[in-house]
């Protein structure tokens, strides 16, 4: 069975020697925008594309402010920041992900409290959720919510849309509504995914995206804040720009501000990217049907996402029967120089967050030890 999914693979992508993972497809108009910050010296932080990448982003996602940052890691810790997280206090989030989600809780000197994930959608729970604060949080009169265990209290909850597929997002903003707990999408895999016909990325009050070259249009490395709100964007866009005053001549900044803005280059890539996202996702869609009408033909799980949602299919994802499996196919495919991959270690297993608050982790377990990710670059098509 894995000799024939490797030959299918290669099938798919006969001119390659070597088969990636996640690839960028640089079909459009980049060069020609690259040439145009060059000719015009504007190559760093100022210049026009950045505005019209922000635009373009924000206007397909119907959301109302982008801010870009250059990368998703820096969207996440100001969106932290502007949802009032503060030092000691607590963020749920999960364990599988990228160790990206969790690093910005602890920029602010934060603690991140690891909840299980559903193994339908590979993010966080909402049962779970739900649990756990119910059994072990409550709302004080302050009108914060507190983990009782700890003495903590809990700020913000970070769902991550793993691999592009929709976590239900709604169910877990209801749930942190009750409790007075801000969400912040992690939808940095998830841009053009859908759930309840609407775009992730779009449903808390400030979440992030990421552009980074693995994704499925690239800045290079890049990110972005979308929101809703007005001063939530006027606020990350300052602090994104070291915290300076405007003046025509004085350096004044009137906070503690990151220089984490995204150079009008790496815009101008993105700005020839997002005018070729609708055909980037229509070739996902092909190359998400030729998987999924392969494994009809055997006994493994191919993700498709639960009801209600439209994938990206950014990186298309199986689970087989065992960890032992998971490895035999991982040598396999890494010797034929295909190099699928599994999911993150979980975080709570790394020596840094190994002592973080956790709940029951079975599931996060269980899909660690049986998910791979497949070839999904769009090249080629």
């Amino acid at each position: 069975m894995f000799e024939k999914l490797l030959e299918f693979i290669k099938l798919n992508y006969p001119e390659q020697s070597q088969i990636h993972l996640h690839e960028p497809f640089l079909n459009g108009n980049e060069k020609e925008y690259i040439n145009e910050c060059f000719n015009t010296n504007m190559v760093s932080s100022i210049g026009p594309f950045v505005k019209d990448f922000e635009d373009k982003v924000s206007s397909f996602l119907g959301a109302k402010y982008g801010i870009a940052t250059f990368n998703g890691t820096s969207a996440l810790h100001i969106s932290l920041l502007l949802s009032g997280v503060c030092e000691d206090d607590e963020v749920i989030t999960q364990s599988l992900t990228f160790i990206g989600t969790c690093n910005p809780i602890r920029y602010l000197n934060a603690n991140p409290v690891f909840i299980d994930v559903d193994k339908d959608t590979l993010g966080l729970s909402p049962q779970k959720l739900n649990e756990f604060l119910t059994s072990k949080c409550e709302l004080r009169n302050d009108g914060n919510c507190w983990n009782k265990e700890t003495g903590k209290r809990i700020k913000a909850c970070i769902p991550v849309h793993v691999n592009g597929f929709a976590n239900r997002i709604d169910k877990i903003i209801e749930i942190c509504l009750e409790y007075n707990i801000e969400v912040i999408e992690d939808a940095a895999e998830a841009l053009g995914s859908k759930y309840k016909d609407k775009y992730l990325g779009t449903f808390g009050k400030v979440n992030a995206l990421s552009f980074n070259g693995n994704k499925i249009i690239t800045t290079g490395g890049g990110g972005m804040i979308i929101t809703n709100d007005y001063e939530i964007a006027l606020q990350a866009k300052h602090l994104t720009t070291q915290a300076k005053l405007s003046h025509k001549w004085e350096f004044d900044h009137d906070q503690i501000g990151y220089n984490y803005r995204l150079p009008n280059v790496n815009a101008a890539i993105g700005c020839a990217q997002i005018e070729i996202f609708q055909s980037i996702l229509e070739k996902k869609s092909i190359i998400a049907k030729e998987y999924r009408n392969f494994f009809e033909n055997f006994e493994i799980d191919f993700l498709e996402g639960i009801e209600s949602s439209n994938p990206n299919f950014w990186l298309n994802t199986i689970i087989i029967r065992d960890k032992a499996q998971k490895n035999e196919l991982l040598n396999l495919s890494h010797k034929n120089n295909i190099f699928l991959r599994p999911l993150w270690k979980p975080l709570h297993n790394l020596e840094m967050y190994k002592d973080s608050t956790q709940d029951n982790l079975d599931n996060t377990k269980w899909l660690y030890d049986r998910c791979i990710s497949l070839p999904s670059s769009v090249v080629g098509l």
